[in-house]
């Protein structure tokens, strides 16, 4: 089932994505066509939180209705929001070796051009990428950002006026359903709710700054409407095996680079079991994998510029698209 959040007369509504990715059926009025409301399908974490048993009820009431035309709209034209506009929680992981490895080499070019350094840009590029540290294999990294900065899909990201060098990051991560501490990886399955696409905005120079000082990332990361997610949120049993999803990076219609999100040091049901030592899950969390390989601008040398269009397209999932614009001063 693919679920997502729309704005319709002012209310945000919870939707069944069908038509092959084409019309978003209401859950909400096709129930209240029974006679009565149900409390599951007032918003996406009120549909997480009352368990399987709301998305039993989702299907029935969609197999019952789905036919009737004027229970959809289409996708094309709708305010589609991130389908959780507000998480209760959010981390995004560094899973990726060919990221963690690229990503130092980045801010190290940035720092030298900002000098006009030629020769350290020089060397820089001449230096062999190294080994992995030891410290990513040895537990899962992450960072907690800023859950109220959340935006969805067809959404312009206003730069923020402090940067200079703005970034695009291709993942995607899980969406979490029934709360939990000290979750086994065994167990974690049960506390995945869907799986959903991840742009994590980046401004490089002021993430530059905060990283020499050992911690953060804070503005590099946390700016309003930086944290995209979406077009929707897709439930396990339509992707079958979430570690070989293709992954594409899309820039003003061209393709920038491509993925596979194979190869992550911990597979997201590891990551749920070392957050949850001594900690409570909570239904409707965001997990980010981190950036796949060669999936963002620093990796690339390839930056921003006022006006461009994104797109990252995960496999089974959809398209999440947006552009970004400088602000006036």
């Amino acid at each position: 089932m693919k679920l997502a959040t729309f704005k319709s007369g002012g209310q945000d509504k919870v939707a069944i994505v069908h038509s092959s990715d084409g019309r978003l059926f209401d859950l909400a009025a096709a129930a209240s066509r029974d006679g009565s409301a149900n409390p599951a399908f007032a918003s996406m974490l009120a549909l997480i939180d009352a368990g399987d048993a709301a998305l039993e009820q989702a299907a029935k009431v969609f197999d019952k209705h789905g036919k009737d035309e004027s229970l959809s709209v289409p996708v094309a034209g709708a305010d589609i929001l991130a389908p959780i506009p507000e998480p209760r929680q959010m981390r995004d992981g560094m899973s990726f070796p060919l990221h963690i490895l690229q990503a130092p080499r980045g801010q190290m070019k940035l720092a030298a051009r900002a000098k006009n350094d030629m020769a350290e840009l020089a060397r820089i590029d001449a230096e062999p990428l190294g080994e992995l540290p030891e410290v990513y294999r040895k537990q899962p990294i992450y960072y907690i950002t800023n859950r109220f900065s959340v935006r969805g899909t067809n959404t312009t990201v206003k730069w923020p006026r402090y940067s200079q060098v703005m970034d695009y990051e291709c993942e995607y991560g899980v969406i979490t359903k029934n709360k939990g501490a000290n979750i086994s990886a065994a167990k974690a399955k049960d506390h995945i709710f869907g799986y959903t696409i991840f742009n994590d905005f980046s401004a490089r120079d002021a993430q530059r700054i905060e990283m020499e000082g050992r911690l953060g990332p804070a503005k590099g990361k946390s700016f309003d409407g930086g944290n995209v997610m979406g077009p929707w949120i897709v439930t396990p049993d339509e992707i079958g095996d979430p570690y070989k999803l293709k992954m594409e990076v899309r820039v003003n219609g061209k393709m920038r680079s491509q993925g596979v999100s194979d190869g992550m040091l911990f597979p997201f049901e590891e990551i749920i079991a070392h957050v949850t030592k001594d900690e409570t899950l909570m239904p409707g969390e965001f997990i980010g994998s981190g950036t796949v390989g060669n999936g963002c601008g620093l990796e690339l040398g390839w930056y921003l510029e006022h006006g461009d269009s994104i797109e990252l397209e995960v496999e089974k999932i959809g398209i999440l698209k947006n552009r970004v614009e400088r602000q006036s001063a």
